[in-house]
């Protein structure tokens, strides 16, 4: 049985004690929040005890693993405290603001012989699973230019500290770096980062292009007050064909294969329900199995940390308005 102590009782604890509540072989061991009406709520609904004391819980429930699910500013103090309790630490993604933070992290859990995992969640989902699988055979041939796209409504209007670029990092550190965290996975490294940032009132758009190493350049779109519903989109243009995905379209998933000559469309569409698999629950699977099993999870907190990095330059970028090179 593997005992999981909970800290923070907000969006992400709610997303993630729902799957730990029914996942087998383990069990919430306890709850840790600020907001007593809110942590007495969550613990009820999760059968679960209530602490407003961190180490107190960690004590006394004596977790394997302990899920750091509070806001981003937060993520450093918890994760280095749990670490040094000697309890293995999920950490919601962004690892932390600054790469000197996360590298902190990363040494603290290190010494103390806990892994450190990071929820970059894309990593789980199908559709981003699927579209690395057809990267890496070749399918589409040499990828010479991506598009991404995330938009939604803006966080803060629900949740204040999301307007706070000190509190959150903004839409770059905590919306775009998902789909840096993806490119870098997909692509490899990446050279240098020009940006723009626009923030008014509930308003909070980024675009950023990157060119990566092997040539390819990839253009980044987040935007935090998008009127409508969340979305996000991908398109990756080879030489030997495209891929490209709009979760808002009624068929979201097309890949297109062909040459010049071929003058009949050769659209091989495969349709893909988003809904239809719980990216959250695998990723957290994925951990706790790496946990039982001694194995080195998918991705590493180092991976999380140059994300960071890399988010860190397009902000530098947006705020210069030069070209940051790595």
């Amino acid at each position: 049985m593997i005992k999981v102590a909970i800290a923070g009782c907000g969006t992400m604890g709610e997303v993630h004690a729902a799957n730990l509540s029914r996942m087998p072989g383990v069990v919430i061991a306890g709850v840790y929040g600020r907001n007593p009406d809110a942590l007495a709520g969550f613990a009820s609904r999760y059968r679960t005890k209530a602490y407003d004391d961190f180490e107190r819980m960690i004590e006394d429930t004596d977790a394997d693993l302990v899920c750091v699910l509070l806001r981003t500013e937060e993520h450093k103090e918890y994760v280095i405290r749990a670490a040094r309790c000697g309890k293995h630490v999920f950490c919601e993604k962004p690892i932390a603001l600054r790469t000197e933070d996360a590298r902190q992290m990363i040494d603290v859990c290190e010494s103390h012989s806990v892994q450190l995992f990071i929820g970059h969640v894309l990593r789980f989902f199908p559709n981003y699973v699927d579209v690395k699988k057809h990267l890496d055979k070749g399918t589409i041939g040499d990828v010479g230019v991506i598009h991404t796209k995330r938009v939604g409504p803006h966080p803060g209007r629900a949740k204040a500290w999301y307007s706070n670029p000190a509190a959150s990092g903004g839409v770059i550190m905590d919306l775009m770096i998902h789909d840096i965290d993806f490119l870098r996975w997909t692509i490899g490294e990446i050279s240098s980062v020009y940006a723009v940032n626009v923030r008014r009132h509930d308003q909070d758009y980024a675009l950023a292009t990157m060119r990566f190493r092997n040539g390819t350049i990839a253009n980044l779109e987040a935007h935090w007050g998008f009127p409508g519903p969340f979305q996000y989109a991908y398109e990756f243009a080879g030489n030997r064909g495209m891929i490209r995905m709009n979760s808002g379209d009624i068929q979201p998933f097309v890949m297109r294969i062909g040459t010049p000559d071929i003058t009949a469309d050769p659209a091989v569409a495969v349709p893909v329900n988003p809904a239809a698999h719980d990216a959250y629950y695998e990723e957290m699977a994925h951990f706790i199995a790496c946990i039982k099993e001694n194995r080195t999870p998918l991705i590493s907190p180092h991976e999380a940390a140059e994300s960071v990095a890399i988010a860190r330059k397009a902000i530098q970028s947006a705020l210069t308005g030069e070209p940051v090179y790595l």
